[in-house]
């Protein structure tokens, strides 16, 4: 067996992208790029050092881009980086996926 067949693209996948936080992330950075308190307010639950952990990684991972701005106060906004924005399709995916199942509809019914 070769190499070749042991590799597991989603493994790498759910390496990257994987947890509870990072999808989200990148799915309210889809429209828009945000700063740190306005990611924070729109991904309701996370912890504010869970939302510095996940940027920085994805800032590593260079599906993210950091920009600084030098004014006073500080302005730093995060979007989305060309690898990142090819996950729009997977993400829409995702979404008719969960909106058409019976357990979205059970959860989100009238």
């Amino acid at each position: 067996m070769n190499n070749e067949n042991k590799f597991c693209t989603a493994s790498v996948f759910t390496e990257k992208l994987g947890g509870k936080w990072k999808l989200s992330i990148i799915y309210h950075l889809s429209n828009k790029s945000l700063r740190f308190g306005q990611l924070a307010a729109v991904i309701d639950g996370i912890s504010r050092k869970v939302l510095t952990d996940h940027l920085s990684q994805l800032v590593d991972d260079k599906l993210i881009n950091r920009e600084s701005f030098k004014e006073t106060p500080p302005r730093v906004e995060y979007s989305l980086t060309d690898a990142a924005k090819k996950l729009q399709p997977v993400l829409q995916t995702i979404d008719s996926w969960v909106r058409e199942s019976y357990i979205y509809k059970k959860t989100h019914s009238n």
